[in-house]
């Protein structure tokens, strides 16, 4: 090391020491700091000791609670939770010691779809309606001196088979609250909850006690959107009909009625409260849609009231439905309940408004229970499709024949018609070919009639195949379940109007009914006149526009109901292209004239029906024109005069 390095150093502890000194605080300072210390180790200590002592309360009075044995339920608030379960063939139920209650329905022989949820379970050969804390019911008990609520006390079970048990929870001596649990062969358990002892804890007109019961529902099915869109709170009025809460948004309502039961509904199953003596009005009833991707559909709540005696004399009896939301299966519930009630809880299964609902309970459901017993799914909707074309032939044909006659009779009408082509003419030009129409007997309304008769039944397919749970989980051709769309391809990401998918039932739907609108516009294109053949060429755009917003429409819609609609498209353009081929439209024109030249010699024939009635009516109107296009000449030929 040199004279030069050793000289830096040295000038550089002298800098640091230098500075030390210079930072180094006062006496004063010093001594300030010394009392800040004191005073924060003070404060410290004081509120150790502070914690020290209100742990040690709390455990003195935990401990006094559990030594005083007449405390209120003092065993029931302090007991260990346990599971018991309830099982037959058809349900699996989990009930907890803790609140009492059910914690887990596991439905047996239905797919369960391998949807991730929080408590990781991916059970395949049975549904789990719920577990854990995704259902919570609490029976609230308002006391003289204290709330009793059931989701606080810890029961003693007994009497446990695989099919009852018995819960109790010891109020005090000779106090106690009782729920007893009995399930049956099926999809119903009950049960009843009875004070016994304890009618002095009361006020002496007490009859009322408090429910909430809440729910998240979770999702089944692959299709979150789909299947939220039929999942809802539905509830039962007493000696009245069903009703729910919004599927797509968020609601809340207060029942103006007595209600017979409540439904945690989703798609192909439900969980359901009845009450033997009524919910009272006034319950309180939300319904919470939650987001894709949670794995949940929505989040329900019931706050309602119900029957309770003190006295004991009498308990207050429910019975819960934990099952598939099939039809003749829930019309069934109502002969195995106790109650004696009007249940209706087949109206769980929607089958539309009142008029595709006949259709759907009185022609579809029994046709469809008949054939699902002999054929797979997928060929009973094909099935059904037949049937319902053989059904209708007759107006389809009706409907062509019709459109067919206006064929072959445009020359006529463009010849009748020619000379009327400015707009003021419009009246005489659509007169001209009502005449036309009249001297050859043909209706142009007789087309409309019988094709608009075929729409109820669209739309009662509509209705009845997204409820159909015997679609569920059933595969046909490619399609792996037909109670879900039939992905194509997808993706991870979730695009505006399309999805995380493109369903192959759904392409072919749109490429059918592409076809079948070519062939419709084909058809009418050829009967039109003037100005009907213009506006025709501005229809068409919107008519081939209407598969390509059916394709965003029905993406998500279930393959099944995809598949119905695409084979029954196909069939309607067979038929129509059936008939066309078939027609001889030389021969029906021979017919038209031969029946022209009757009609002609038979003058006082001048036909009748709803199309005699439309051309009376434009003659009238024609008329009324006339009358005022000659009172306003006289009147401008009197202006000139003055």
């Amino acid at each position: 090391m040199d004279k030069r390095t050793i000289t830096g150093f040295v000038l550089i502890a002298l800098i640091l020491f230098g500075f030390a000194w210079w930072q180094q605080p006062s006496a004063e300072q010093l001594a300030q700091q010394r009392a800040e210390f004191v005073k924060d180790s003070i404060a410290a200590a004081k509120k150790a000791q502070d914690a020290k002592l209100a742990a040690e309360k709390q455990a003195q009075q935990k401990a006094a609670v559990a030594a005083d044995t007449t405390a209120l339920f003092y065993s029931a608030l302090n007991g260990k939770a346990q599971d018991i379960t309830l099982k037959n063939s058809k349900v699996e139920l989990t009930l907890n010691t803790k609140g009492g209650v059910v914690k887990k329905a596991v439905i047996k022989n239905y797919i369960g779809h391998d949807i991730a949820v929080k408590d990781g379970s991916k059970d395949q050969k049975n549904v789990t309606l719920f577990s854990g804390n995704d259902q919570s019911l609490n029976f609230m008990l308002a006391a003289k001196n204290s709330n009793i609520e059931t989701k606080d006390l810890v029961f003693t079970p007994s009497n446990v088979t695989d099919s009852t048990v018995t819960f109790t929870a010891v109020a005090g001596k000779g106090k106690t609250l009782t729920l007893n649990y009995s399930l049956g062969d099926g999809y119903l358990l009950r049960m009843s909850l009875q004070a016994e002892g304890m009618n002095g804890m009361f006020a002496p007109n007490y009859n009322q006690m408090d429910i909430n019961w809440q729910e998240r529902c979770r999702q089944q099915e692959r299709g979150f959107t789909f299947e939220n869109r039929y999942a809802t709170l539905t509830y039962k009025k007493h000696d009245s009909g069903t009703d729910y809460l919004s599927e797509t948004s968020e609601k809340e309502e207060t029942t103006e009625k007595d209600m017979d039961w409540v439904a945690f509904k989703n798609q192909f199953f439900s969980a359901v409260m009845i009450s033997k003596d009524n919910f009272a009005q006034g319950a309180k009833l939300k319904s919470t849609p939650l987001e894709k991707g949670t794995h949940y559909l929505k989040q329900y709540e019931a706050n309602m009231k119900a029957g309770f005696d003190p006295t004991g004399k009498r308990p207050s009896e429910f019975e819960f439905y934990f099952g598939p939301n099939d039809f003749r299966l829930l019309q069934s519930v109502e002969k195995e309940s106790r109650f004696g009630k009007e249940l209706d809880m087949e109206r769980l299964v929607y089958l539309g408004w009142p008029l595709f609902r006949i259709i759907n309970r009185w022609f579809t459901l029994y046709v469809f229970d008949w054939l699902s017993k002999v054929f797979p799914m997928g060929v009973v909707l094909i099935l059904i499709t037949l049937l319902l074309k053989l059904i209708t032939f007759p107006m389809v044909k009706k409907s062509y024949m019709s459109s067919a006659k206006m064929r072959v009779l445009k020359p006529k009408l463009d010849e009748a018609t020619k000379q009327f082509n400015k707009p003021e003419d419009q009246m005489q030009k659509q007169q001209a070919m009502m005449q036309k129409y009249s001297e050859y007997g043909v209706s142009p309304l007789s087309g409309c009639l019988p094709m608009l008769i075929q729409m109820p039944i669209w739309i009662a397919m509509f209705n009845f195949v997204p409820n159909a749970i015997q679609l569920r989980g059933q595969s046909f051709l490619w399609m792996d379940d037909l109670s879900t769309f039939d992905p194509i391809i997808s993706w991870n990401q979730n695009l505006w109007l399309i999805g995380d998918h493109i369903s192959l039932t759904c392409i072919l739907f749109c490429g059918a009914n592409l076809l079948y609108t070519w062939f419709t516009m084909q058809q009418q294109k050829d009967q039109m006149v003037g100005q009907q053949a213009d506006q025709m060429k501005m229809m068409q755009w919107m008519m081939f526009a209407m598969p390509l917003f059916f394709f965003f429409m029905f993406n998500d819609y279930s393959s099944g109901l995809n598949f119905y609609y695409f084979i029954s498209l196909f069939f309607s353009a067979a038929i129509m292209w059936t008939l066309r081929k078939t027609t001889n439209e030389e021969k029906l024109l021979e017919i038209l004239e031969a029946r022209r030249t009757e009609k002609k010699n038979n003058p006082s024939n001048k036909g009748g029906g709803l199309f005699a009635r439309m051309q009376a009516l434009q003659e009238m109107q024609q008329k009324q024109q006339e009358e005022l296009r000659r009172r306003q000449e006289e009147l401008n030929n009197k202006k000139k005069g003055l």
